[in-house]
């Protein structure tokens, strides 16, 4: 994927690792979502360190924010807890917002006990180590 001139949403952001490194891949503007106020303020303070302007941190619960949110993206990533209760319906609650753009990927990172395989939009499935990724569009 090119990243040039790409919107990005980061679901379950963390410490913001997956943004930050799609805005040195030439993101046009990152969107990362985040419950946790301390890792909302690492992401914040390495934004300011490393003079990111173009990333916006949102502190709230992912699925409520996906409620709301009316933008559309290039590529949605989210790393949620792999024991998340709503994992199994992440692809179904992401994909039925219409907020992936044409074209778009979700990439959602799990662990081996979920197997989105069977949900309509899935591409592929990768696996590293213990970490399986599971590729939409």
């Amino acid at each position: 994927m090119d990243f040039d001139g790409i919107d990005v949403l980061d679901l379950f952001a963390g410490t913001g690792g997956i943004g930050i490194e799609c805005v040195s891949r030439g993101a046009r503007e990152v969107t990362a979502v985040e419950i946790a106020h301390v890792q909302q303020n690492w992401i914040i303070a390495c934004c300011k360190q490393l003079g990111i302007r173009n990333l916006s941190v949102i502190r709230g619960d992912v699925f409520k924010f996906l409620a709301s949110c009316r933008t559309k993206y290039d590529f949605i990533f989210a790393d949620p807890p792999y024991a998340l209760e709503a994992l199994p319906t992440l692809p179904g609650v992401i994909l039925g917002q219409d907020i992936l753009k044409d074209g778009g990927w979700l990439v959602i990172e799990h662990g081996k006990d979920t197997n989105f395989t069977s949900h309509m939009r899935h591409v592929e499935t990768r696996t590293y180590g213990s970490v399986h990724f599971s590729f939409f569009q």
